[in-house]
């Protein structure tokens, strides 16, 4: 006789039928391959985050830098500022470490955000110029073509970048000419802040007070651990003096390069 098998379900038996469970964990694996993919998507999508970052933080100060100069104006403000921060940027990444595009804060500049400045003050000072350098020559170009047209526009954008990177290089931290101080002479950071409380008496506005209050307290973070070094911080400030004179060299020659292009560029009209 054929042989005729029966097929009984589980609880026949005693056992209890649990397709539920592979149902749910089914969909917990479904869930977790789906949470991983967009992860890996977001991921992919980082870089052009900062991207939109830089854009957008970029068009929210050209939007209010026109309310004072109009928007061609503002834009090349914003384009000016924008080639200094790179010059950090692109020296930092020299010096090996990871910087981020420029962030724009309308009314105070831009900033970058870095791990550090480089592994000792005469990398500092580098970091520091590189601003100023690339910037001036940004500056420089605009204002020999303005020249070359006689465009007013062109000529004050010049004038205005060459005065954003000579304001840069006063001697006090946290500002480029701060940093280059690191690797000369940090003792000077003191004569920097009393320029800028200056200032703030004889043009004061909000904006100067809170570079004043942001070099105050970076004075007296490094001043704090000059007064009580640690071998790394005596080993950060050692420069040899040739170094020294290099860093000297550029600073006062972008000094000097600024000013006469200054001179050269000034607009007489209100901007």
């Amino acid at each position: 006789m054929e042989g005729h098998q029966t097929l009984l379900p589980d609880d026949a038996f005693g056992k209890p039928r649990r397709p539920w469970l592979r149902q749910k964990l089914a969909a917990l694996g479904a869930a977790i391959v789906a949470l991983l993919a967009k992860l890996k998507a977001v991921l992919l999508l980082l870089p052009k985050i900062k991207l939109l970052t830089t854009a957008g933080s970029a068009l929210v100060s050209v939007a209010a830098y026109s309310l004072l100069w109009g928007w061609q104006f503002a834009v090349g403000f914003v384009a000016l500022l924008f080639i200094h921060e790179m010059g950090h940027v692109i020296a930092l990444r020299r010096e090996g470490i990871r910087a981020s595009a420029p962030t724009f804060v309308p009314f105070l500049g831009a900033v970058i955000a870095a791990r550090s400045l480089g592994q000792d003050a005469l990398a500092e000072a580098r970091v520091g110029l590189a601003g100023p350098l690339l910037g001036s020559l940004a500056a420089a170009v605009v204002a020999a073509v303005g020249l070359a047209t006689h465009s007013g526009l062109l000529e004050a954008l010049g004038y205005i970048g060459f005065l954003l990177n000579l304001f840069n290089l006063l001697p006090v931290v946290p500002l480029d000419g701060g940093r280059a101080m690191a690797a000369m002479a940090p003792w000077m950071w003191f004569f920097g802040f009393g320029a800028i409380v200056l200032l703030d008496f004889i043009a004061p506005n909000p904006i100067l007070l809170i570079i004043t209050l942001f070099a105050a307290f970076e004075l007296y973070r490094r001043w704090e651990r000059r007064r009580n070094p640690t071998p790394a911080q005596v080993a950060y400030y050692r420069v040899s003096p040739r170094n020294r004179l290099l860093v000297a060299a550029v600073y006062l020659g972008l000094i000097a390069a600024l000013a006469l292009g200054m001179h050269l560029t000034y607009v007489h009209r209100t901007i």
